[in-house]
């Protein structure tokens, strides 16, 4: 494989160097989400420590290697879609996700140092699955 210089490359190809990120609903990327953990090559996974004790500022900015959020990092169809990096915060941005519902997915508390990526494919997929059920919810449903 041959390997060329912007500049070069520029000569020889129009080159942009914007992308416009790839448009998926919230659905499309938890789906994704799961079938990343799914492929992961790790069968277990970090999980991050006392994310509902730490500060907003630093819960925002906790990361770690091999954890459930860096296998969606990792993932080159969700940061074509958007995602930054592979911080508890971003996750929760990108995820559309609340606190409650990413510590549920990541935390030490639950799972403890490590959690089956199998199992936390299993969680994401039911999250996509969600519909607030409800009176009110029914009738945003209906008038939309």
């Amino acid at each position: 494989m041959e390997q060329y210089a912007l500049d070069q490359l520029k000569s020889i190809a129009k080159v942009s160097t914007t992308c416009k990120p790839l448009d998926m609903t919230r659905r499309e990327r938890l789906e994704r989400w799961a079938e990343s953990l799914e492929r992961s090559p790790k069968p277990f996974l970090r999980t991050l420590h006392e994310t509902e004790y730490q500060p907003v500022a630093d819960r925002e900015a906790l990361r770690d290697d091999n954890t459930p959020i860096s296998v969606a990092f990792a993932d080159p169809i969700l940061r074509a879609a958007g995602m930054e990096n592979d911080s508890y915060g971003e996750a929760k941005r990108f995820f559309e996700l609340s606190d409650e519902q990413l510590h549920g997915l990541v935390c030490f508390c639950h799972f403890g140092e490590q959690v089956s990526a199998a199992t936390l494919s299993r969680r994401v997929r039911k999250m996509a699955d969600y519909k607030p059920g409800g009176f009110f919810a029914q009738l945003l449903a209906f008038f939309g």
